[in-house]
């Protein structure tokens, strides 16, 4: 199934790039029944229905995207660009994931293209098979999708969608607005349109209907729209009263129409569509990924659950946000997705047992828990503090160990009365799982703990964390295995020890540092050595 379905992709593809190139290709019938035609074939397919003529009208419907399909290699990229005043092209590599993903979604947005008389011409490049074109052309990764404009390129960096993929190219190339003017219009375009800016200008005239135009033209990912009849207008923004001029934006439900009530100023319009054009809760995806980590909004709340725990939450964090929105980013992620969930929890040493909340403040790179219940009045409570800056971020801890042995385990609960309360000087051993060094220089440290135990009035306990699931405030470490020494009379500022020194050195470094004279201290450090 999933190859029918790749196939089929794949086959859009074709027909998407065949249907706009302008290439002296012969086209023997109309481009939409060639499409319809194979999605048909797919969903029989799907259905197990195809007997011998279907698939024999399925083959030439295959057969008839293939006629007209513009396939670009070393000999014609540089020509198709050259030759076409304004071309997408879809640079892909046939082992890529994400460009399997995208194939579809390319295809149906140059057929939504084609069909509003678009005059772009659309190609595909199998970059891997064609390294050279793909250089020529300024493909570089996979997948790629350019917009070429009288030879000037453009490269699509929004959310790989057909929408998204449909609004940028019709910015690019050609008004950056929609005028509607009937009734009918407006009506016909609703049905087309999810999330769009309105603008309602008598004259179509003036500063601030430049300053729209502006906006719409920097703006690359919605739709901008304007009209000059309140009527018109109303179709599209039932709200509006006895404006002369108005912006407002219109997307999905819930919270389907905001109004724009500032200064119409080319920032402003567009901070106002940036901070607008989120649902109330955006549900995180492969797609949306990077819109979501390089939104305007840097305060994000996320709710991990399983799609089931998250229907019985759903209507009482809607409520919540739209008290914080603009302010907060209220993000879903379905911990059954796994890769997109994990890599989150991680980060708070979590697992997805049960729905879960946390917080973000993405300028800062500070993150949040609620450990509290998840109700309404404790997430208002939580996002109220977020946005006021007096929710105290979280550090991931293991359990406080029981045990104290020859070397003291530290957490990151414990990191304060351990290491910085301590009376005692402290030799911190950091470490990670992954470090390819830490065994070894925590076999060195055990025969260091082990001399100096013997000692008297050393002072000095040795203590090991592991950095990988536990974090403090006051340890900020990126480089393991660190070794660090906090004498007891100024703990705010521990001395970084040799990770490369041997164990004479390394006791030796200690007795400098801490005063030690000891005598039985070097004849610790001289039996260090014979047990290297």
């Amino acid at each position: 199934m999933r190859a029918r379905r790749v196939l089929a992709a794949a086959l859009l593809l074709l027909l998407a790039g065949a249907a706009a190139a302008r290439l002296d290709l012969d086209d023997d019938g109309d481009d939409s029944e060639v499409l319809d035609e194979l999605l048909a074939v797919d969903e029989e397919e799907e259905r197990g229905e195809l007997d011998g003529g279907g698939k024999a009208a399925g083959a030439e419907a295959v057969r008839r995207a293939q006629s007209m399909v513009l396939v670009l290699d070393n000999d014609n990229a540089r020509r198709a660009v050259e030759d076409n005043a304004e071309l997408l092209l879809l640079g892909y590599a046939p082992w890529c994931e994400r460009s399997a993903q995208l194939m579809p979604r390319f295809a149906e947005a140059a057929a939504a293209l084609r069909a509003m008389g678009s005059a772009v011409a659309f190609a595909k490049l199998d970059g891997e098979r064609y390294p050279k074109a793909a250089s020529a052309v300024g493909v570089k990764g996979f997948p790629t999708v350019l917009l070429f404009v009288n030879g000037t390129e453009h490269q699509f960096t929004g959310l790989h969608t057909k929408d998204a993929i449909v609004t940028w190219v019709r910015k690019k190339t050609a008004a950056p607005v929609i005028r509607l003017q009937s009734k009918d219009s407006a009506e016909e375009f609703l049905k087309k349109e999810q999330t769009f800016a309105l603008g309602l200008f008598k004259n179509f005239e003036g500063a601030e209907y430049e300053e729209f135009i502006k906006a719409a033209t920097s703006e690359n990912e919605v739709q901008f729209v304007e009209t000059n009849d309140r009527n018109v207008a109303k179709i599209l923004f039932p709200s509006i009263a006895s404006e002369d001029q108005f912006l407002g934006l219109v997307k999905s439900e819930p919270e389907k129409f905001e109004k724009f009530d500032g200064a119409f100023e080319e920032k402003a319009i567009i901070q106002f569509v940036e901070l607008n054009k989120f649902p109330l809760i955006t549900v995180f995806t492969d797609l949306n990924s990077g819109k979501v980590y390089g939104s305007p909004i840097k305060l994000q709340i996320f709710t991990f659950a399983e799609a089931y725990d998250f229907e019985d939450l759903e209507s009482m964090i809607q409520e919540v946000a739209r008290e914080f929105k603009t302010k907060i980013m209220f993000i879903y992620v379905d911990t059954a997705e796994e890769k997109l969930a994990k890599p989150f929890l991680t980060l708070y040493g979590l697992e997805p047992e049960k729905p879960t909340v946390t917080a973000f403040d993405t300028s800062k790179g500070t993150k949040y828990l609620m450990e509290a219940e998840i109700n309404a009045n404790n997430l208002q409570d939580f996002a109220r503090d977020l946005v006021e800056g007096t929710l105290p971020p979280y550090f991931r801890s293991e359990p406080i160990p029981e045990e104290k042995g020859l070397i003291e385990k530290v957490v990151g609960r414990t990191f304060d009365s351990s290491i910085l309360e301590s009376p005692h000087n402290v030799f911190l051993e950091v470490h990670a799982p992954w470090c390819v060094d830490c065994e070894a220089i925590s076999k060195n440290v055990e025969k260091l703990a082990k001399h100096f135990n013997d000692l008297d009035n050393t002072n000095l306990k040795f203590a090991r964390m592991d950095a990988s699931v536990n974090e403090h405030p006051k340890l900020q470490i990126n480089n393991y295995p660190t070794l660090l020494l906090y004498p007891a009379q100024d703990k705010s500022n521990p001395i970084k020890v040799s990770k490369k020194s041997n164990l004479k050195d390394m006791a030796k470094f200690i007795k400098e540092k801490l005063q030690i004279s000891d005598a039985k201290t070097v004849a610790a450090s001289d039996n260090a050595k014979d047990e290297l």
